[in-house]
């Protein structure tokens, strides 16, 4: 059903742009959960020192892509995965490097099974965003879609 989690890895920094541009790093990937980390980089800090807000919603974002398309990778030819809303809470300062844990909220096979019945999936990511001593900094949920093909 699904794919290869390491080819998710390579898949998307050559896909999207910004995983390139912030140097994202794939800590963990499975089926069950994708960890990134937004480096540390004073290109990328506030004006606090820490990094930039844009930058972990661009983190825990990528995140949850990765979980999409170790997920529905597979799926490819049948949908395109599109994230078509999501919420973010910063709840303390991050300072130094950051990881972002994202979990899908529903069963995959679920998912799938809504795209075969011929309708258009939603489901929702969770993403944890975390500082180096392993705290809390953000929240995130990204609601996702696969999007059926159209047929010519």
């Amino acid at each position: 059903m699904a794919i290869d989690p390491a080819s998710v890895a390579t898949l998307l920094p050559d896909t999207v742009p910004m995983v390139r541009t912030l140097e994202l790093e794939f800590v963990e990937l499975s089926h069950e959960r994708a960890v990134l980390r937004l480096p540390d980089n004073p290109l990328w800090h506030n004006h606090l020192g820490g990094p930039h807000a844009g930058a972990m919603f661009t983190l825990g974002e990528s995140a949850s892509g990765a979980i999409v398309f170790a997920n529905f990778g597979d799926l490819l030819d049948r949908a395109v995965p599109l994230a078509v809303e999501c919420t973010i809470r910063y709840l303390r300062l991050a300072m130094g490097a950051v990881d972002a844990e994202a979990v899908l909220d529903r069963p995959a096979a679920e998912v799938v099974a809504e795209l075969d019945a011929g309708t258009r999936p939603e489901f929702p990511v969770s993403i944890t965003i975390r500082d180096h001593a392993g705290e809390t900094t953000g929240v995130m949920t990204v609601l996702w879609t696969l999007r059926p093909h159209r047929k010519a």
